[in-house]
C-alpha cells in the first residue's frame, strides 16, 4: 500500500531533523520510519492521514496492535514513535494541536537525555578556536559553539540565524522558533566576543566577495554558497564531530542537541529556575523541560552514593 504523499513528506521531514539535531543513529532511523510508515498505512485504510488523525483513532491503532499480540516493547515503541513525530510537526506549526500528547501507553524505562559535563563543553569549545583552514573558519566555529552553548538554540535555530538580528554587540538575541514563535535569549560575554570577531571576518569576506565579483551581500550569519543560503544542519552535526576528535571528547557524545541539553542541565545545576529555562529553549510545554530535573536527580542520587561518608558500608 503506498502512503499518502503529505505522510511521506512527514515522515522524510522527521527523519532529516532526527539526524541532523539528535544524530540518531542509521537503525534508530530506520525503526522510527518503519514504525511510522505502518502508522499511515493503517491511517489511510481508516480514511485519514497524519495531518486530519485525531486522538481516538491513534488510540484505536494502539489497540489494534495489542490485538495482534504485538510485545510491550514494541507496543511502546511505536506510540514513541507517532509521540515524536507529533511533537515534531506541532512544532513546525504543521498542527495547530498535538493528539497524541495525553496518550498512555504501555511503559518502558525512560531514557534520560544524554548530556556533557561542563569540562567537556570548555573542551568543545577551545577545539572550535582551533579547528579550520583558516583563521575565517576559526572564528566561525568558536561563534558557532559559543552561541549554541549560550543559547541553547536548536540547530535549525542557529545555522539560520540572520545576520541582523546579531548587529549592535546586543546583549539579547531575538529567536525565531519553531511554528514561527519568538523568544529573546540572552549571550554571554564570551559568546558576544566571537560574535564580534567573527562578524568582523565575516564582513570583510562579502565586502571582498562585493568588489570582485559583484555577489549578493548574505542575510544570514553564517553564510553558505549552497542553495540555503546558510550552513546546513547536516553540514554543522559535521563538524560538530570533528570539533570532538579535535577536543578529545567521544564524537558518540556530542551532537547539537547534546549541547542544548548541557545548556539546560548546567543552567539548572547552578540554580536557575525551571520555568525559566523552558523559555530559553522554546519549549511550548513546561512537562518536556522537566526532563531535565530527572537528569540532575540521576546525578545528586550517584553524589549520596559516592561521596556520603557511610557510603562505603
Amino acid at each position: 500500500m503506498s502512503l499518502a504523499a503529505s505522510d511521506a513528506r512527514w515522515i522524510s521531514a522527521f527523519a532529516e531533523a532526527q539526524m541532523a539535531e539528535l544524530g540518531a543513529a542509521e537503525n534508530t532511523r530506520l525503526s522510527y520510519g518503519r514504525d511510522l510508515v505502518g502508522f499511515s498505512e493503517w491511517l489511510t485504510r481508516k480514511g485519514a492521514t497524519f495531518e486530519s488523525a485525531s486522538r481516538d483513532q491513534i488510540e484505536s491503532y494502539l489497540v489494534a496492535c495489542e490485538a495482534e499480540g504485538l510485545a510491550q516493547s514494541t507496543r511502546a515503541r511505536r506510540l514513541s514513535s507517532i509521540k515524536q513525530l507529533y511533537r515534531f510537526a506541532f512544532e513546525e506549526g504543521w498542527r495547530a494541536d498535538n493528539p497524541a500528547i495525553q496518550i498512555k501507553g504501555p511503559g518502558r524505562t525512560k531514557r534520560l537525555p544524554k548530556t556533557l559535563s561542563e569540562d567537556e563543553v570548555s573542551r568543545l569549545l577551545d577545539a572550535a578556536r582551533e579547528l579550520g583552514r583558516t583563521e575565517a573558519e576559526r572564528l566561525r566555529n568558536a561563534c558557532l559553539m559559543e552561541i549554541l552553548y549560550a543559547t541553547g538554540m536548536r540547530v535549525s535555530e542557529l545555522v539560520s540565524l540572520p545576520v541582523s538580528a546579531t548587529r549592535g554587540d546586543p546583549r539579547l538575541l531575538l529567536i525565531m522558533g519553531k511554528g514561527g514563535k519568538e523568544r529573546m535569549v540572552p549571550l554571554s560575554e564570551p559568546a558576544r566576543a566571537a560574535l564580534r570577531d567573527w562578524l568582523s571576518a565575516r564582513d570583510a569576506a562579502e565586502d571582498l566577495a562585493k568588489r570582485e565579483t559583484g555577489a549578493k551581500t548574505s542575510a544570514f550569519l553564517f553564510p553558505s554558497r549552497g542553495k540555503l543560503g546558510h550552513i546546513t544542519r547536516d553540514g554543522f552535526y559535521k563538524l560538530i564531530k570533528d570539533i570532538s576528535v579535535q577536543a578529545g571528547v567521544s564524537p558518540a557524545k556530542v551532537t547539537p542537541h547534546t549541547l542544548r541539553h548541557a545548556f539546560a542541565t548546567h543552567l539548572l545545576a547552578h540554580g536557575a529556575d525551571l520555568r525559566a529555562i523552558q523559555t530559553l529553549l522554546g519549549h511550548a510545554d513546561l512537562s518536556t523541560t522537566e526532563i531535565y530535573t530527572h537528569v540532575l536527580d540521576e546525578r545528586l542520587r550517584e553524589l549520596v552514593l559516592t561521596k556520603h561518608p557511610l557510603a562505603e558500608g
